[in-house]
């Protein structure tokens, strides 16, 4: 959801709107008459199919420390969209979502954004089913569902769910984090879509048992199967964190090895994400961006360090040894399968775009996408960060040398795309490594490229 611990005031009316709309739908199920009964079964399922990610003990039984996730559930929230009217069946999500797990902090909005975006997205999801003839289709009793015809409010009540859900989300990103529409709703439809799909069966699957002979009873089988495949999405979860883990170990051990890049990765990672989004890459992909920048000078790892600490240029004989750091690196890399193009782009980010940069002397095209756009943001980062041997530059600068660069160096798209992503979210330069000796004296850059300034 969002990416901030201070929610804006835009977000914080955001919110509010939401849940004043909440509030709205809801309210007739309060009247005399309601299906109290199906309304408490229901919600104290999808409460309970949250509890395990909200208390440590049960999470730790139920697969470790990955929470289960709000999203593991929905086939429940859809089952209700089937089975009750679409005051009732918004009621059924409030428990759960409340009770849901909070990664950061302030929890008391998040939850209160979640509970409030899952209820709309029920409430217009029942009403779908409900106009395409959803509840009778389900059949009751011994009278037999009416298949396939079921299939289209199940189906159609899923897409909704998702379309309302991701629409809230991308209208919660906007003004709480404050990206620009295209960006804000960019990749979340494509990610849901597929997943909501399967939701709708399991949660038609839940109504149709539900209504049937064995009642209630019959319908809570479902739980077992979503809640081994939700198990199944934890393990993967977990492994993608531990992967996490390793590449942080690694960062750490180049920033304490070379104190001259010191929070250098990290920011080439963050530049890196920034190329990339203003290219309209897909959000699953990002990821792998970023891990691509971070680890870019994993290799120096390989590399003596009293040749990565040595003040003063470098000898021929030391310069190529420090070339050699992208070989390493992509030696250190090579058995992490979930980097994928990261691992070419650590190889491959010392290359330029006329094939004089190594270590094959690559050109154009032949230099891997995620390359080219580490080794703008690299050399953006050297230029632009002061460190014990070259002062900081000013933004605009560099800038100007990555365009002069443009088409010898670096590839003009990725100097263009991180222009305008600069223009849009400006650029924060910090410190990166020990400060400037005591006489003032700033030792020449060693093995510096000639545009950036940058050590190799």
């Amino acid at each position: 959801m969002m990416g901030v611990k201070v929610i804006p005031p835009a977000a914080r009316v955001y919110i509010g709107c939401a849940l004043l709309a909440v509030g709205a739908c809801v309210l007739p199920a309060l009247r005399p008459g309601a299906p109290w009964e199906t309304i408490a079964l229901l919600a104290a399922l999808y409460a309970l199919c949250e509890l395990p990610a909200r208390h440590p003990l049960l999470s730790r039984a139920s697969g470790g420390s990955v929470p289960l996730g709000a999203g593991s559930f929905f086939p429940v929230l859809l089952a209700a969209a089937l089975l009750l009217p679409p005051a009732a069946a918004a009621l059924t999500a409030l428990p759960g979502s409340l009770l849901a797990r909070v990664e950061e902090p302030p929890a008391v909005p998040r939850r209160a954004w979640r509970a409030a975006a899952t209820a709309l997205a029920v409430w217009a999801a029942a009403h779908t089913a409900g106009a395409l003839g959803g509840p009778a289709a389900l059949g009751h009793g011994r009278d037999a569902p009416d298949l396939p015809y079921a299939l289209l409010p199940a189906g159609a009540a899923a897409l909704v769910f998702c379309l309302v859900l991701t629409a809230l989300d991308g209208g919660v990103r906007a003004t709480a984090d404050g990206l620009p529409p295209r960006a804000a709703w960019r990749g979340l439809l494509g990610r849901a879509l597929a997943p909501h799909v399967v939701h709708g069966l399991a949660g038609l699957m839940t109504a149709v048992l539900w209504r049937g002979s064995h009642g209630p009873v019959a319908g809570l089988l479902v739980l077992l199967p979503m809640y081994i495949s939700c198990w199944v999405f934890a393990q993967y979860h977990r492994e993608r964190a531990a992967h996490q883990a390793t590449i942080r170990a690694l960062v750490q051990a180049v920033d304490i090895k070379d104190r001259y890049t010191r929070g250098h990765s990290e920011r080439v990672g963050h530049a890196s994400v920034l190329i990339a989004r203003e290219l309209g890459m897909p959000e699953d992909r990002l990821d792998v961006v970023r891990f691509a920048g971070i680890l870019h000078d994993v290799g120096k790892l390989g590399v003596p360090t009293r040749v990565l600490r040595k003040d003063g240029p470098l000898t021929p004989e030391e310069r190529r040894v420090i070339e050699l750091h992208p070989e390493y690196g992509h030696e250190i890399v090579r058995g992490i399968g979930f980097l994928g193009e990261a691992r070419a782009a650590i190889l491959h980010h010392h290359e330029r775009m006329d094939g004089s940069g190594y270590p094959y002397g690559l050109r154009g095209e032949q230099i891997p996408e995620f390359a080219r756009m580490v080794a703008v943001a690299d050399a953006f980062d050297a230029m632009t960060s002061n460190r014990s041997y070259s002062r900081a530059r000013p933004v605009p600068t560099a800038v100007a040398e990555l365009r002069r660069c443009a088409g010898t160096h670096f590839d003009p798209r990725m100097v263009d795309a991180l222009v305008r992503a600069l223009d849009r979210h400006g650029w924060r330069p910090a410190v990166t490594a020990d400060e400037t000796p005591p006489d003032g004296t700033v030792p020449r850059a060693r093995g510096a490229s000639a545009p950036s300034g940058e050590r190799a």
